[in-house]
């Protein structure tokens, strides 16, 4: 399998691997950048570009992997959580690298969205 990643994220992860593994449930292929791994390409290559924008002050407070509790004894865990200033206020940003939504996954994102009134954005 073959990423097409953007200049910037190459230039900025010198070291992009995707790693071989056993196959995927839902054909996504574990990928190594700058000393971290990711469940996927897509979530190496959206995380790279977000740490883009956080250098560049774009952006904000950029967190990966952060869990949100749920009902249920369940939590949500994000891949990236960031800040960003929008029209004079500060606005946060839930952001899942997403190939396949499964069932859980749906039915987490509507919970997140009652219990914290924000809307998980889906890159």
């Amino acid at each position: 399998m073959t990423y097409n990643f953007s200049d910037d994220v190459l230039a900025r992860n010198p070291d992009l691997q995707v790693k071989p593994a056993s196959p995927s449930k839902y054909k996504n292929v574990r990928t190594e950048a700058n000393g971290m791994t990711f469940q996927s390409g897509r979530e190496a290559e959206g995380v790279g570009e977000l740490i883009l924008l956080e250098e560049h002050g774009q952006i904000y407070g950029l967190r990966l992997q952060v869990k949100f509790p749920l009902p249920g004894k369940v939590s949500y865990i994000a891949d990236a959580v960031y800040l960003e200033k929008e029209d004079g206020k500060i606005a946060v940003h839930v952001v899942d690298f997403k190939g396949f939504k499964t069932k859980e996954y749906r039915l987490k994102k509507k919970l997140f969205r009652e219990i914290y009134g924000i809307d998980i954005e889906e890159r």
